[in-house]
């Protein structure tokens, strides 16, 4: 295993950087900002070690002597600790405390100016090496997936396949498709390729949460552009190029956006994401019977619930030669149970869906368990301030792959990554790249 990669991103230099628009610590053009600093460089401690952060409040960049308002808690737990400092010269120490257990602790942090609250919070960590699953490993899971896999074969792949010309460039091709998943399900995907003749790996993308298009199909188009052939794909079989309004009417007849991975939880059988794992395996099937792939190097890449699905196809499917996963969803999902952050979609949000046959068939699902049966090459991302995906059950993920791994871990960061951390997932896929 090569030993992690710690990159700090340092507030300061995110202001200068155009991803600032996207950093949910550091709001685009706000007037206020906040810088706070852990007293270990990389925000990690031993358990009983106690954990210090310096706070600065500025107003166009100027230290402010505010009153802040702090609750300290568990990741994604409610606070155990409350109080209140007033900052001298813009600044004030806080003293977290520690941890006995390896985990997570949010110092959540409130200043009111002109009746107007501005709200920050940073994650640091205490063992994390150390943290383990609260899901259980099934002893049938190995069996279970290759009957669904092999029911999904049954149905012989078809595939209807149109040019996209509005997203052709001179060196590559863009193509919408639907492939038939199964007897019941298809997907939907766009496939972009080098236009120049030759055979060039496969990198299959599956998508984030919800009810949604395949947005800015040629954002990734670099991928193309480097001598890959890539499927950036949807789960739910609806076509892309329906309206906006449609799709949140779909949307909204799951309850909410993400509703639809709560359908069938009752019964491993009948889980709506049965079919959707099953379907990145058949989205491979299609992807290797192209005339242009390599005959080798089968990728896959995402994040979020993307994330998840690449691990989980990954272990799956024996294609694959690498992985790469920011912040990975589905993660550890029961893990409130154990009083600590479980992965999304927060189950414990919802009534009644951590009865225990609901986690019963979370067994079959949970990333952790398609974890440990990883043996490609894996890339992972995830940062601290994470409350989507949260630290905790990424770094569980992480600790049970025994496969290679390298890691890119970024504490700042909340549930994204920047356009310079994506490009260089692809720059890493291109190093594993088998002649």
């Amino acid at each position: 295993m090569k030993q992690a990669t710690i990159k700090l991103i340092c507030a300061l230099f995110l202001l200068m950087m155009g991803e600032a628009a996207y950093c949910e610590n550091y709001p685009y053009r706000s007037d206020y900002l906040w810088l706070t600093v852990p007293d270990h460089a990389n925000w990690l401690y031993k358990t009983g070690e106690k954990a210090k952060v310096e706070v600065t409040f500025t107003l166009y960049g100027m230290p402010q002597d505010v009153e802040v308002s702090y609750e300290i808690g568990p990741d994604m737990m409610p606070a155990t600790t409350k109080g209140k400092v007033r900052l001298k010269n813009g600044r004030a120490v806080i003293d977290m405390g520690t941890m006995k257990k390896p985990g997570f602790l949010d110092l959540r942090l409130t200043a009111s100016v002109d009746n107007k609250k501005y709200q920050h919070h940073v994650k640091v960590g205490f063992s994390p090496e150390q943290l383990k699953p609260y899901t259980k490993n099934p002893a049938d899971f190995d069996a279970f997936w290759r009957t669904a896999i092999d029911e999904a074969r049954q149905t012989p792949l078809h595939v209807d396949c149109k040019k996209v010309e509005a997203y052709e460039t001179d060196e590559t091709d863009m193509y919408l498709l639907k492939i038939k998943t199964d007897k019941s399900h298809s997907i939907y995907g766009y496939l972009s390729r080098p236009k120049a003749a030759g055979k060039y790996p496969l990198v299959l993308c599956p998508p984030g949460a919800g009810i949604k298009t395949i947005k800015e199909p040629m954002r990734n188009l670099y991928y193309a552009k480097n001598g890959f052939i890539r499927l950036e794909m949807e789960i739910h079989g609806l076509h892309p190029e329906l309206s906006e309004a449609t799709f949140k009417e779909i949307s909204a007849a799951f309850s909410d956006n993400n509703g639809y991975v709560q359908n069938g939880l009752d019964n491993r059988d009948n889980y709506y994401m049965k079919h959707v794992y099953a379907a990145c395996v058949r989205a491979i099937d299609y992807l290797t019977s192209l005339p242009e792939w390599d005959g080798k190097n089968v990728f896959v890449q995402g994040g979020s619930q993307g994330g998840a699905l690449s691990l989980i196809t990954a272990a799956l499917d024996p294609r694959v030669t690498a992985c790469v996963a920011n912040h990975p969803a589905l993660s550890d999902i029961a893990g409130y149970l154990d009083n600590r952050a479980g992965g999304w979609p927060h189950m414990n949000k919802y009534n009644q869906m951590l009865t225990p046959e609901k986690v019963q068939t979370l067994q079959y699902y949970d990333v952790v368990n398609f974890a440990r049966r990883i043996t490609c090459p894996v890339y992972m991302t995830w940062g601290y301030n994470d409350n989507v995906c949260p630290p905790t059950t990424s770094y569980i993920v992480w600790n049970l792959i025994s496969a290679p791994k390298e890691s890119l871990i970024t504490p700042i960061n909340e549930h994204w990554t920047s356009s310079e951390t994506n490009y260089g997932q692809m720059l890493w896929l291109k190093k594993q790249i088998a002649k």
